[in-house]
C-alpha cells in the first residue's frame, strides 16, 4: 500500500513537472509571436475606437495616374488610415495642447512643427477645436520599394473654432489643398512632408438635378404647379415614435395611408432617429423599412416630408463628421424617390439653443444642409422650428420656412402674419393641435368636443389665408417615450390624446376637421 502511494506521488509529480513546462513554452511562445508582430499603436491609443466614434471624413480619392508602381487597393486602405489618423491626432492636439501620437504618425522632422505650435498655444493659453469634412486625394507617385507615397489632397475643408483662455474668440471655414508625402516605417505610414497650398478650382458637378419640387416666390410648385401642402404628422397607432421598430408592418402603414388619403390630405411627416437607424453606420434594414414607407406612400398618392436627426442633440464639431456621412447614406439614396417633398434637417432645434449654445446648434444645421444639398439635389429642404419667433433663423439656407405653432388660438393670425413679413420663403405650419384630454392631470383641458371646435376654427383660418399646414397627429398614443414630453403623468397623458383617431381606431370629433 505503501509503495503504490509512492508511486501515485511520483507520476502526480512528473505529470505536473511537464504540464508546467508546456504551459511555459506556450507562454514563451505567445510573447515571441508578440513581439515579432509588433504593437498595433492604434489599438494603443484607442484611435481605431476613437476614429470611428468621432471622425469619419468623406474620402474620395481621384483615379490613379502615378507615377512608379501600381497602387494595390489594400495598401491604398492603409494609407487612407493612417493620414485620416494623423489629422486625428494633430486636431486633438491643437484641441488639448497634448502631443499624444503625434509621432506614431509623423516622421522626426514633420513632427517638430508640430510641436512648437502645441508648445506655443500652450505658452498663450490658446486651443483650437477642428475637424475636416472633406478630402479630395489624387494619388501623384508610389516608389518601386513601396515604401514612399506622394499625393495632393484637394480642396480639404476645415471648420475650426480658437479659443483663448477658454472663451471663443473666433470660428473659420476654410478651404486648402495640401500636398503630401507619407514613408512607411515600422510598418506604419508616416507624415513625411505636408505642404499647404491655395485650393483648386471645383470641378463642375455632372450631376443633374431633376427636381419635382421647387419654389417660386411664397409658392412650394409640384411639375410647375403650385402644391399646398395639406398633411399630417405620422406615426402608426402602436408605434409612436418608433415607426420603424419591430412593430413595422406595410399592411398597417398601407390602411393608415388610405385613411390619409380618404379624408383629404395629400401629405405626411415622418421622422428617423439618428441612433435608430445606425448613427453613421446606416443599418440596412432600417434603410429597407424606409422605401417600403415611401413605395407605400407614393403608391397612395401621398407626398412626404422626412425629418432626419429626430432625438439628436449632440451638435459638437466632432460629430459632424459622423453626422455628415449618416445623412449623406440616407438622402443620396432617396435622391429620386418621387414621394419625398423634403428633408427636414431637424424637429425643434432651438429648444436646444441654451444648453448646447444657440451658435453651435446653427453651425451644425448649416452643415447638414450643405450634406443634404450636395447628396440630393432634386428635393427641397427646411428646418422644423418650436415657433414662429424662431423660424427666422437660416431662412436663408433653406427652401420653405417651416413653423409649430402651439399657443392660443387667439394669437394665430399675429404670429403667422408677422413670420410672413419677414421672410421671402413659403411657409408651413408643420405641426398644431391641441390634446382631447381633461382629467386630474389637467382639470381645464379641452374634452373630445373642445378639441372639435379648435381643428374647426384652425381650418377656417387656415382656408382664409391659404395657409399650407400638416397637424399633430393622426392616432392617440396608448405610450409615450419620456423622452418626449417628460416623464410625469400630467406631461404624458396629455401627449397621448392629440389624435383625430382614438386608441381603438374610433374616429374623434375632430376627424371631421381634419382638413378644410
Amino acid at each position: 500500500m505503501i509503495i503504490n502511494n509512492r508511486n501515485t506521488v511520483r507520476a502526480l509529480l512528473i505529470g505536473s513537472f511537464v504540464l508546467l513546462n508546456v504551459l511555459l513554452l506556450i507562454g514563451l511562445s505567445s510573447i515571441l509571436d508578440f513581439l515579432n508582430t509588433g504593437a498595433d499603436r492604434s489599438a494603443m491609443l484607442h484611435l481605431e475606437k476613437q476614429s470611428i466614434d468621432t471622425y469619419l471624413p468623406s474620402v474620395v480619392w481621384e483615379k490613379f495616374c502615378n507615377v512608379g508602381r501600381e497602387m494595390e487597393p489594400a495598401t491604398l486602405k492603409r494609407i487612407e488610415r493612417d493620414y485620416l489618423f494623423s489629422w486625428y491626432v494633430k486636431n486633438k492636439s491643437l484641441e488639448t495642447n497634448k502631443k499624444q501620437g503625434i509621432e506614431d504618425f509623423y516622421t522626426q522632422n514633420a513632427r517638430l512643427n508640430l510641436y512648437r505650435t502645441v508648445d506655443l498655444n500652450l505658452q498663450n493659453g490658446i486651443s483650437i477645436e477642428s475637424t475636416t469634412l472633406k478630402h479630395h486625394p489624387k494619388l501623384e507617385f508610389y516608389s518601386e520599394d513601396g515604401q514612399q507615397v506622394v499625393f495632393t489632397d484637394k480642396n480639404v475643408i476645415t471648420f475650426q473654432k480658437v479659443y483663448k483662455d477658454k472663451e471663443l474668440r473666433t470660428e473659420i471655414q476654410d478651404t486648402a489643398t495640401y500636398k503630401v508625402m507619407m514613408l512607411l516605417e515600422d510598418g506604419f505610414w508616416r507624415v513625411r512632408h505636408i505642404k499647404r497650398m491655395l485650393p483648386e478650382p471645383f470641378p463642375i458637378d455632372t450631376v443633374k438635378a431633376n427636381p419635382a419640387f421647387n419654389t417660386l416666390g411664397k409658392k412650394i410648385r409640384y411639375h410647375n404647379t403650385d402644391f399646398t401642402i395639406k398633411g399630417i404628422n405620422y406615426y402608426p397607432k402602436n408605434s409612436a415614435w418608433d415607426t420603424f421598430g419591430e412593430a413595422f408592418n406595410a399592411d398597417t402603414i398601407a390602411a393608415d395611408f388610405d385613411i390619409i388619403k380618404a379624408a383629404g390630405l395629400n401629405s405626411i411627416r415622418i421622422f428617423i432617429q439618428y441612433e435608430d437607424f445606425g448613427q453613421a453606420d446606416v443599418r440596412s434594414e432600417k434603410m429597407k423599412k424606409l422605401r417600403t414607407l415611401l413605395d407605400l406612400a407614393e403608391a397612395k398618392g401621398l407626398k412626404v416630408i422626412v425629418t432626419l436627426f429626430d432625438f439628436y442633440s449632440d451638435y459638437s464639431l466632432e460629430s459632424w463628421t459622423l453626422t455628415g456621412r449618416h445623412a449623406e447614406k440616407i438622402v443620396s439614396a432617396f435622391r429620386n424617390h418621387r414621394a419625398i417633398i423634403a428633408w427636414d434637417i431637424k424637429n425643434e432645434p432651438n429648444l436646444d439653443f441654451d444648453e448646447r449654445d444657440k451658435n453651435n446648434v446653427l453651425n451644425w444645421l448649416r452643415q447638414m444642409i450643405t450634406v443634404v444639398k450636395e447628396n440630393d439635389p432634386n428635393h427641397l429642404v427646411t428646418i422644423g422650428w418650436s415657433d414662429t419667433s424662431a423660424a427666422k433663423n437660416l431662412e436663408d439656407k433653406v427652401d420653405f420656412v417651416s413653423y409649430h405653432f402651439y399657443n392660443a388660438i387667439d394669437d394665430f393670425e399675429k404670429e403667422h402674419a408677422a413670420l410672413d413679413k419677414v421672410t421671402q420663403k413659403p411657409l408651413l405650419m408643420e405641426e398644431f393641435g391641441i390634446p382631447s384630454y381633461r382629467g386630474f392631470w389637467s382639470w381645464f383641458g379641452e374634452n373630445k368636443e373642445g378639441q372639435a371646435d379648435y381643428h374647426k376654427k384652425m381650418q377656417a383660418l387656415i382656408k382664409q389665408h391659404h395657409i399650407a399646414f400638416m397637424s399633430w397627429t393622426l392616432y392617440d398614443f396608448p405610450h409615450v417615450p419620456n423622452q418626449v414630453a417628460g416623464r410625469w403623468p400630467w406631461q404624458k397623458n396629455r401627449q397621448k390624446k392629440f389624435g383625430f383617431i382614438d386608441e381603438k381606431g374610433t374616429k374623434k370629433p375632430a376627424f371631421l376637421y381634419i382638413t378644410n
